[in-house]
């Protein structure tokens, strides 16, 4: 299984254009979470380019720390496809370079306490992580202070290289 042509629809990306940055960044998601059946592995991997993978990355970090922060990213599955990856070098590529130093800062936490941040657990020791890992909270809160502008870079930078995340039909 190789990457697929991913096409979106000219009109779908004004109208997302015209609605904000997130309904555009949005546009792209969506269509990659078609494509992959919302779950990346092994299987789905290669039907993405590393430029919509770095797109969809986003999609779950943003997702999984606004809501739940690191602890969650990582314990729903999340920490191989973002700290295993080139994630961090291409938002610096995305031109997001406060953004990808905070994921190379979580990275060091993520990798130094992998085994224990990725075990499967309860929910009272899921809740206990986020103390146990406070390490974490400045980064989380960095993120907040710097999302809305992190998403805009990424949004400018894919409507600079639309080519690179989808074919316009």
């Amino acid at each position: 299984m190789n990457e697929v042509e991913i096409k979106v629809k000219d009109e779908d990306l004004r109208r997302g254009a015209e609605a904000g940055m997130d309904e555009f960044l949005n546009v792209f998601i969506h269509k990659y979470l078609e494509v992959t059946g919302g779950v990346i592995n092994a299987e789905t991997m290669p039907l993405l380019n590393g430029y919509q993978h770095t797109l969809l990355g986003y999609h779950f970090f943003r997702e999984e720390v606004l809501e739940g922060g690191f602890i969650q990213l990582i314990q729903n599955g999340y920490g191989p496809y973002i700290f295993d990856n080139p994630f961090a070098k291409a938002m610096r590529m995305f031109g997001a370079k406060d953004f990808s130093k905070l994921i190379y800062d979580a990275k060091k936490i993520y990798d130094a306490h992998r085994e224990d941040l990725e075990k499967e657990c309860s929910d009272d020791e899921f809740m206990a992580m986020y103390e146990q890992y406070e390490a974490f909270d400045d980064l989380e809160e960095a993120y907040m202070d710097m999302e809305e502008r992190v998403t805009a870079q990424i949004a400018e930078y894919v409507d600079e290289h639309l080519e690179q995340f989808a074919g316009i039909e």
